[in-house]
């Protein structure tokens, strides 16, 4: 968990909910209470398709699984093109680990108990953001708590791969 200091601003928790990521729904990310951020889950598209919006309509990040290649992966793309490609790396014996390829040549890994919502993710500089169940009591929800500084939207359009990844069924 991140340890806030006097330091600096605490890290931004925003909750999801399990089970929401099919495809054909929308829904709601939310902080503090309030909707934040919507993803729109694009029906009858032959690749999965999914949409990351700003509370006021705004397409932030735009999230397609990619056919055709060895492994799971998708990519993320923003309003100037694609931003970040995530993959499921080949051989983790002891736990689910996902890689992240930014365009700008950085590169994050999420790992941990991916199926289970509890994971990080960290970067070069350290801790990108942390996510799990332990911050809400309710049932089949989960938080993302992101560092300061980073770009929100993006890091959950990171979660949401993952958890789409970790879980095609849905």
């Amino acid at each position: 968990m991140f340890r806030h200091h006097d330091d600096g601003p605490p890290p931004n928790t925003y909750q999801m909910r399990q089970q929401m990521f099919a495809i054909g729904d929308d829904f709601w990310i939310e902080r503090d209470g309030a909707r934040a951020y919507k993803v729109d889950g694009k029906a009858l598209r032959v690749r999965k398709t999914l949409l990351l919006e700003a509370g006021d309509g705004r397409e932030l990040y735009k999230i397609q699984e990619q056919m055709l290649h060895v492994r799971d992966t998708m990519e993320i793309d923003g309003p100037a093109g694609k931003v970040a490609t995530v993959h499921k790396k080949l051989i983790s014996p002891l736990r689910e680990h996902f890689i992240v390829d930014h365009e700008s040549s950085v590169q994050w890994q999420v790992e941990g108990k991916i199926t289970d919502h509890e994971y990080r993710i960290d970067g070069p500089q350290g801790r990108i953001a942390e996510v799990g169940k332990k911050w809400f009591r309710v049932r089949d929800t989960y938080g993302i708590n992101v560092a300061a500084g980073q770009d929100d939207a993006l890091v959950l359009a990171v979660a949401i791969v993952v958890d789409a990844m970790a879980h095609p069924h849905r």
